[in-house]
């Protein structure tokens, strides 16, 4: 079936910048739409940038906005995060998700089918 790795979390100090990857093993990379989610301790999931099947679409939260870009490369099978200007409020574990319609930028967790378990993204203030 679909498998999702994240990687690329680490801790960092608030201003600085990070990368996340998430390679995708299974069928057809590039007819998901992908997402990006994180959850902080004693909090609930968010959502927070998610790209349409061919990279045309873009979303994120406000929170993130003008900080983080979101990107995908459909022949590696990976789809990236780079996060800039890092506050201590970003700290959580991040999670990649794949949305089997691949139209659009879904917002909502429940939209996804498949997930990843996770990389930890710690900012030091």
């Amino acid at each position: 079936q679909v498998q999702l790795v994240e990687s690329g979390g680490g801790l960092v100090q608030a201003g600085d910048s990070l990368s996340l990857s998430c390679l995708y093993f299974g069928s057809v990379f590039n007819k998901y739409a992908m997402g990006w989610f994180r959850q902080a301790p004693g909090k609930e999931r968010e959502f927070v940038a998610a790209i349409s099947w061919n990279g045309g679409e873009t979303g994120y939260a406000d929170s993130v906005k003008g900080r983080f870009i979101i990107s995908r490369d459909n022949p590696k099978n990976t789809a990236y995060l780079h996060m800039s200007s890092l506050k201590p409020e970003d700290t959580a574990v991040y999670y990649c998700a794949a949305d089997s319609y691949g139209v659009g930028t879904p917002s909502d967790a429940y939209d996804y089918d498949y997930w990843g378990r996770g990389t930890q993204v710690t900012v030091s203030s």
